[in-house]
This record gives C-alpha cells, sequence and structure tokens, in this order.
C-alpha cells in the first residue's frame, strides 16, 4: 500500500526495446511446463524452520498469529541451477496480497518491453522504479494499463466487460504459461486500490468478492527463487533490471522512510553488512473486509559468508498489522538469526 511518494529521480537504467521481436518472445514459448516441487527438503532445514514457526506463533499468539493467520516459505539457495533447500507452512494459504503483486507485474513489464509487446511512454521506467521502491499503487495501475490495454472507470455494459476482463486476464495467463504448480488459484487481474473498488474494478472483484487478488506464500517464493536463481523467460538484461530495482539500499537517505519498505518490515534490523531485496505489502482497514488487515513481505537476504535466504512471509488480522511496523521487524531479525546467521 502505497502512502508516500519521493521526486522522481533519473533512471539508474534504462530499457532499450529489441529492433524486432526475438523467436522466445513467440506465444507459448515462455518456459517449459514444470510439474516437480521447485525445492528440495533437507531435515536439517526443515527441523530449523519448524521451530522456528512454532517459537513465532508462541511469541506473536496474543497478537492473531496462528495456524490460520500465518503462512511462510524459507528457501535457502545452493548451486546456481540446483533446487534450493525449502520448507513451507500453510504455504499454499490463498489469501489478499496487497502489494506483493507488483514483483509479478514487474517482471511481466520486462518481458513485455523485450517483446516489443508495450509500448514505452517516457514516463515508463519512472512507474516501474516507484511500483517497486515506493510501492506506488498509481504506477502499478498504469503499468496494469499499458499491459492490458485497458482502464478502470465507470462499469461497463455486460457484453463490453467480458472483452474488458479477457484483456485484463492476461495479467494471470502470463504466468500460467510458465507452468508453476504454485500459480493454481491466484489471481493477479485487478487494480491497487486503498478503500474499496468501483466502477469494472468492483465488476471484475464480483459482488461477492470471489475475483479479488489472490496469492500464496509458495507463489511469492517461486518467482523469487526463478527471478534469482532459476529459469523467467526474461534476458540476462532485464532479469539484471529486476533484481537492481528489488534491491534495497539502506545507506539512501530517505531509506528509513515507511514506504521504503523497510523500516517497517522484516529487513529493518538486519546487519548493515546483509544484502536485501524485497517487495512488502500491507492494509489496514479498507472499507472491505476482505481485503482489510493483512502484513506480507518477499525478501531475499545475503550475507558475505552464507547462501542466501529467501522468505515469504504472509499474515493476517488487525493487531499483527496495526502492530506490524513493530513486530516484522522483530520477526525478521528472528529468522534472520535461527535461518541466516546460524549458517554463517
Amino acid at each position: 500500500m502505497s502512502r508516500e511518494r519521493r521526486a522522481p529521480q533519473p533512471a539508474a537504467w534504462e530499457f532499450s526495446s529489441p529492433t524486432r521481436r526475438p523467436p522466445a518472445c513467440s506465444p507459448g514459448s515462455q518456459g517449459k511446463v514444470r510439474r516437480r516441487m521447485f525445492f528440495a527438503e533437507q531435515e536439517k532445514w526443515s527441523s530449523l524452520c519448524r521451530d522456528a514457526v512454532s517459537e513465532l506463533l508462541s511469541r506473536y499468539g496474543e497478537y492473531g498469529l496462528n495456524e490460520g493467520t500465518f503462512g511462510l516459505v524459507a528457501l535457502r539457495e545452493t548451486e546456481a541451477r540446483r533446487a534450493p533447500a525449502g520448507f513451507a507452512f500453510n504455504g499454499t494459504w490463498k489469501c489478499y496480497p496487497c502489494s506483493l503483486v507488483k514483483a509479478f507485474h514487474l517482471v511481466h513489464v520486462l518481458r513485455a518491453l523485450e517483446c516489443g509487446e508495450v509500448d514505452r511512454p517516457d514516463d515508463l521506467d519512472q512507474a516501474i522504479r516507484d511500483m517497486i521502491t515506493w510501492s506506488s499503487n498509481t504506477a502499478t495501475n498504469y503499468i496494469i494499463d499499458l499491459l492490458t490495454h485497458t482502464t478502470g472507470d465507470t462499469a461497463l455494459d455486460p457484453e463490453v466487460f467480458v472483452s474488458w476482463r479477457e484483456k485484463r486476464e492476461n495479467l494471470n495467463r502470463f504466468f500460467e504459461k510458465l507452468g508453476w504448480p504454485e500459480w493454481a488459484g491466484c489471481n493477479i487481474t485487478l487494480k491497487l486500490m486503498g478503500d474499496i473498488r468501483y466502477g469494472r474494478e468492483a465488476q471484475l472483484a464480483g459482488s461477492d468478492g470471489s475475483n479479488l487478488n489472490v496469492l500464496t506464500p509458495l507463489a511469492g517464493a517461486r518467482l523469487f527463487h526463478e527471478l534469482f536463481s532459476g529459469d523467467l523467460p526474461l534476458s540476462a538484461q532485464a532479469r539484471e533490471m529486476a533484481q537492481q530495482i528489488l534491491f534495497r539500499d539502506r545507506t539512501r537517505v530517505d531509506a528509513a522512510l515507511p514506504s521504503y519498505q523497510v523500516s517497517e518490515f522484516l529487513g529493518a534490523h538486519l546487519p548493515p553488512e546483509a544484502r536485501i531485496w524485497s517487495k512488502a505489502g500491507y492494509t489496514s482497514w479498507t472499507g472491505d473486509p476482505r481485503t482489510s488487515y493483512y502484513r506480507h513481505d518477499l525478501v531475499r537476504i545475503a550475507m558475505p559468508s552464507s547462501k542466501p535466504v529467501i522468505l515469504s512471509v504472509m499474515s493476517q488480522g488487525e493487531a499483527i498489522s496495526e502492530h506490524g511496523p513493530r513486530i516484522f521487524p522483530e520477526i525478521g531479525d528472528f529468522l534472520f538469526n535461527r535461518l541466516v546467521a546460524s549458517f554463517s
């Protein structure tokens, strides 16, 4: 959820679209369909993670953190192109993802630029950066319009809405074509709102909320795994761009701002030598109980002396959301000491 917007800064990178569409951009050729689990279970890692989950539920149970309101996937990277060690607690929990969807839109828009599938207005680089760095909903919704050739406005007549909805479904189809089992049941077609939805966005969500955005801890972990050490339909240049945009530089003068999504999330108390890539999201009261009081963080932590670890944490509840600016940094510090520093 976006709260503050910083002044535009010169782009640290610039993307040049290819002059012709490469063969890899042909429909249906994004990647091989793979059905096996993307991580390997290792007893030592699983034992550490199980103990960590048990302690977190005990420590924060008074804030409503329990087996129904908390999900964690923890991955420890191995050698390149090899399955990481992995653990999942409520990994298939389907919940409202808040701004975690923006990490998925980042991959999609960079791919679309590579393939010449979207126009490249002068402000697109700024929008891509603001979508991640400051979690701007305005920038995200602009990118959704560009990717789907739709706009969000007043309600549509039923026959027009069907065509409009099909265009929005392209946001899901991009990831469906990757063949990830973890994508089953996920949805990222709706724009980002800080309150209830109106017009065609409300039409798309459905009167019963059955088509609200949905992600799982496993889906988030899979995205980061593939982006940093796996296989995504991105060139090396585009992959590097995505990683650079997700990197959290805690030495910058505005890094302490809450909208930079470090000071109130898992990376807040990590040591200076830890490198962090992340995308977080949260809601307080939105006017709709189905989208209210969530707090999540998707983070990759790399220390000089140990293998990087990916944490996909999702939570729900008024207390954990409202006290999250204190609790999530504590959770991050605890998981770092248990799962990262212990392997140094």
